[in-house]
């Protein structure tokens, strides 16, 4: 009898322990950002710029927050490319395989039902929790931007880049470790956690950032069932970038912010 090689949807069964997965990524997600930040300060270093204006250049530099992002995404993906790598698999084994005509369609077919259960979820939990603010801002940077360029820059950032490589990341990575370990509606449950709580942070000086975390649970879980019915991440990166544009739209079009 030969051996079960399979993983789901995931492809074929990761060699790797899959809390050491987990581990990784929660490693490779701080690193890459301080690794990012360390080589956009040479720069203002450089320049010799005092500490006020290199903050000011890193606060409002649309320039300067592309290059944070690029690097800390590339930072990432290349980590996941060293990691495969070194269990002689390649990207195919997480789910990133050739698309499909089809993957498109369930993306975009499942952006209404990601936003009905949000809704659902958000009213059953302001319910019980009446505190839960469901107006409190997402900090993203790219504050005060006009223009084609810094728009597209801005673009680029917020929409392709996250969907790209959050999912490789997470759906993909992480959730092929969770695999091996757990059933597989426990694995969609804790890679979900561990998405959202990566969330929570964003809120600023306004606190934790909560209708961020259950945004970000729900729209996972969603995102975890396209890679399960499709057997690749073409269409999670799809819904993800669709759900990241109109965000974008919102805020730097018609400025609902």
């Amino acid at each position: 009898m030969s051996e079960d090689t399979s993983n789901g949807a995931g492809g074929p069964r990761i060699p790797w322990n899959p809390w050491l997965g987990v581990v990784y990524t929660l490693v490779i997600y701080y690193a890459a950002q301080i690794l990012a930040g360390i080589l956009l300060s040479v720069y203002p270093a450089f320049k010799h710029w005092s500490h006020a204006v290199t903050l000011d250049w890193v606060s409002n530099s649309v320039w300067a927050q592309f290059t944070f992002v690029l690097l800390a995404e590339a930072f990432t993906l290349a980590a996941i490319y060293a990691f495969l790598k070194r269990y002689k698999v390649n990207f195919s084994s997480i789910g990133l395989r050739r698309p499909s005509w089809s993957d498109p369609f369930y993306g975009l077919a499942a952006l209404p039902a990601y936003f009905i259960l949000y809704l659902l979820t958000v009213n059953v939990v302001s319910h019980f929790v009446p505190g839960l603010d469901v107006n409190q801002q997402q900090q993203i940077g790219f504050d005060g931007i006009h223009g084609g360029l810094p728009l597209a820059l801005a673009f680029i950032s917020l929409v392709i880049l996250p969907a790209v490589t959050e999912e490789i990341m997470v759906r993909g990575f992480l959730y092929s470790s969770m695999k091996k370990a757990l059933p597989t509606v426990y694995a969609a449950i804790f890679t979900s956690a561990l998405f959202a709580s990566a969330h929570l942070q964003e809120g600023g000086s306004g606190g934790l950032l909560y209708i961020a975390a259950i945004d970000t649970f729900i729209l996972s879980l969603v995102l975890i069932y396209l890679r399960e019915k499709t057997g690749n991440l073409w269409a999670s990166i799809t819904l993800h970038a669709a759900k990241n544009t109109i965000a974008f739209v919102s805020l730097f079009a018609l400025h609902l912010r």
